[in-house]
């Protein structure tokens, strides 16, 4: 999981199993963001379509913006408005093809996470200098 800028910067980043649900692992996400660049706007697909989350972000300062699931059986808690700022979200998946070229990457080589986190860290520290 990637956390990027408004320009698909990546400006933190965690590694986990592929078996625990996306939204458990989204708070843990914002606790690794690098530097003091503070996140204000969440933009997430329909995983993240969650009450408790989104109050858990909401006492934290950042806003949760992503739609509803189809079969949601509460009331939605956010206008249309907001989802407008949803089209925003090809800027995530742009980052996530500037990772995809670092072979290394997309296919697992390594069998130790430890080597795994290492080439990912230095693709996204690629990514930050070819921007600068």
């Amino acid at each position: 999981m990637i956390v990027v800028d408004g320009e698909g910067i990546p400006i933190g980043l965690t590694l986990g199993s592929a078996s625990p649900a996306e939204v458990k692992l989204i708070e843990a996400l914002l606790n690794f963001s690098y530097g003091k660049s503070k996140v204000k706007r969440l933009i997430y697909d329909k995983a993240a379509d969650s009450d408790p989350l989104r109050m858990a972000l909401k006492k934290r300062g950042v806003d949760l913006i992503c739609p509803h699931r189809r079969n949601r059986r509460k009331a939605p808690l956010q206008d249309g408005r907001k989802l407008r700022r949803y089209d925003r979200r090809w800027k995530v998946e742009r980052t996530f093809a500037w990772l995809g070229n670092y072979r290394r990457l997309v296919v697992r080589w390594e069998r130790k996470l430890s080597m795994y986190r290492a080439f990912f860290h230095a693709a996204c520290m690629m990514i930050v200098l070819k921007k600068l």
